[in-house]
């Protein structure tokens, strides 16, 4: 075959996802205008929770529940591989459902969240980003990759956790969104440092 040897050029993409300064910085801002505060606060909901947009799109009130610890918890299947995915809420997502919807726990079946488009959302992400001075490609999947990298991986959550709250089914997919950053092998040096 004329093709047995030919090799297809692979360039591997930069993964976007935002640093904890760049998350600070949008979380600190706040729009007056109704549509970027609401897409802001759609973003930071998927940064702390590891939503896909579709997964997010389709909660309603009956998907949050009581953990085993207690706690409240997203558990609901993705969307895309129909995988159970559980997910223990941090104050931040919490915050931000209350915001929208104050009575979810008894309108079970309602839409959690009010959400646009995926391809409005992610127009209106790049707008958030100019005008906080986020100089990078923001997309709803952004979101996802900077939970399992800056809040998560960075926070100490070990690889085989990040996996099941994204809901994969293997920690080799979850390899692909949580990225090992600098700061991270900084860190993990000066504990080795430490031990030696």
């Amino acid at each position: 075959s004329p093709f047995e040897r030919y090799k297809t050029p692979y360039k591997v993409k930069e993964k976007v996802f935002l640093s904890a300064d760049e998350l600070k910085l949008l979380e600190a801002k706040h729009f007056k205008i109704q549509r970027l505060e609401l897409v802001k606060d759609l973003f930071l909901f998927q940064c702390y929770t590891g939503l896909a947009f579709a997964d997010m799109e389709k909660l309603k009130g009956r998907d949050i529940t009581t953990g085993i610890d207690g706690n409240k918890w997203i558990i609901s299947y993705r969307r895309k591989t129909d995988v159970r995915s559980a997910i223990p809420l941090l104050p931040v997502a919490i915050g931000i459902i209350e915001k929208y919807n104050p009575e979810y726990s008894s309108k079970l079946d309602e839409k959690l969240l009010p959400v646009y488009t995926n391809q409005k959302f992610n127009s209106y992400l790049q707008e958030i980003a100019e005008l906080v001075g986020i100089n990078k490609v923001l997309t709803s999947h952004a979101g996802r990759r900077t939970f399992a990298t800056t809040v998560a991986l960075a926070n100490g959550v070990s690889i085989e956790t990040i996996s099941k709250i994204l809901g994969h089914s293997s920690t080799k997919i979850t390899h692909q969104y949580a990225v090992v950053t600098d700061l991270k092998v900084s860190e993990e040096m000066k504990r080795l440092k430490g031990k030696l």
